[in-house]
């Protein structure tokens, strides 16, 4: 289970991203369209083109994860 730290923030992006990014791609999107640093702990989620999958993405103090989440 994914849990965020006591009053951590989760932003999800509205607009669907290219699936093919990996945890780097992602990381230079949330800088460059969401202008917020992914090394802080903030938890962000993005959805693919036709909303069937969605990757999450957070620092967890020594790395960047990123678990691609399929929908059901």
């Amino acid at each position: 289970m994914l849990m965020p730290a006591q009053g951590g923030r989760i932003l999800v992006a509205t607009k669907p991203v290219d699936f093919r990014k990996g945890h780097d791609g992602l990381a230079a999107l949330v800088q460059s369209t969401l202008t917020e640093d992914p090394f802080t702990g903030t938890v962000f989620t993005f959805r693919a083109k036709r909303a069937d999958r969605m990757k999450i993405l957070f620092w967890d103090g020594s790395g960047l994860v990123m678990a691609s989440l399929p929908q059901n």
